[in-house]
């Protein structure tokens, strides 16, 4: 019990290895309700006399029953990859035109996703995101205020978001979503007319880009029918805390860097909205041959 202590401690003093992840991981779920790193004390208080160790509640049981829960995940990604990609021989991948990634069918298909709003930096805007009817569909729906928070440090108001979480694998491991087959995302939504942004986030390599994503519009028609909204990777702006960047790049797919996608209102017009989304999946459409539609230019063209 000591010794898994000591290995915590000693890891989170080595921050830049990726050590301390692999502990948590095997430690982390069997030491709650237990502190393992020193607390803030007031000055001028006396610092407690009980050692930290001595709070954890240890268990071989809940050792175990991660351990064996983790060992099954490997196995299952190993027989995978083994396979071929995504599980499946190479002969089907390159022939797939189509791929569904999410489908909202049960509340599981729900708790992939998370929701949130401006009420994060003290806004007044409300989400909600419920099973639509007969339970085949994910029913996104709330109430824009666009008032500004009087904290003297906030400008703009206003908005609401659905995200996916991001996957992860044995061992609390990152997982990528690869979509080099595939040239546009599809979906089959029914909203109430107003505008959405579609996000793509993927995984920074440095602290400074881990605002980075690309965006773009989802326009819905409104009423009672369904659409289907099929918007080409091509389409996809770069842009950072918000602004567009000057220098644009298109997705690279092949990286197999994304980590979440989302949806985003913030149209600017208070009131209520409503988005229900059958299912979020890929299309590779052979008639689709444009690269990218933006301008790339070299911004150190030398004289």
């Amino acid at each position: 019990m000591a010794l898994a202590v000591m290995l915590l401690k000693g890891a989170s003093f080595h921050s830049g290895c990726c050590r301390h992840r692999v502990l948590l991981s095997l430690f982390g779920p069997l030491l709650s309700n237990s502190k393992l790193y020193s607390s803030y004390r007031r000055p001028g208080a006396e610092p407690e006399k009980k050692l930290s160790w001595q709070d954890v509640d240890f268990s071989f049981k809940k050792v175990f029953d991660h351990l064996k829960t983790q060992l099954s995940l490997l196995k299952k990604e190993t027989q995978d990859y083994l396979r071929g990609p995504g599980g499946r021989p190479v002969s089907q991948r390159l022939l797939e035109q189509t791929k569904v990634l999410w489908q909202f069918r049960s509340q599981e298909d729900l708790n992939q996703w998370v929701i949130s709003s401006d009420v994060e930096i003290g806004g007044k805007s409300k989400v909600y995101m419920t099973l639509g009817r007969n339970n085949q569909t994910a029913l996104l729906y709330g109430t824009l205020n666009t008032e500004v928070p009087r904290d003297g440090e906030t400008k703009y108001s206003g908005y609401c978001s659905m995200r996916c979480r991001p996957a992860v694998g044995s061992f609390n491991r990152k997982k990528y979503y690869d979509w080099s087959n595939f040239n546009t995302l599809y979906l089959r939504v029914r909203g109430d007319g107003r505008t959405w942004m579609v996000n793509i986030y993927t995984d920074p390599y440095f602290s400074h880009q881990k605002d980075d994503l690309y965006s773009y519009f989802m326009f819905t028609r409104g009423g009672p029918y369904w659409e289907d909204i099929k918007i080409p990777f091509s389409k996809f702006f770069f842009s950072s805390r918000g602004r567009v960047q000057d220098n644009q790049h298109p997705v690279w797919l092949d990286k197999a860097s994304f980590l979440t996608l989302g949806f985003t209102i913030g149209d600017k017009i208070d009131g209520p909205f409503q988005l229900e989304i059958d299912f979020i999946g890929l299309l590779n459409d052979r008639a689709h041959k444009e690269e990218f539609a933006y301008e790339l230019y070299d911004k150190n063209t030398p004289v």
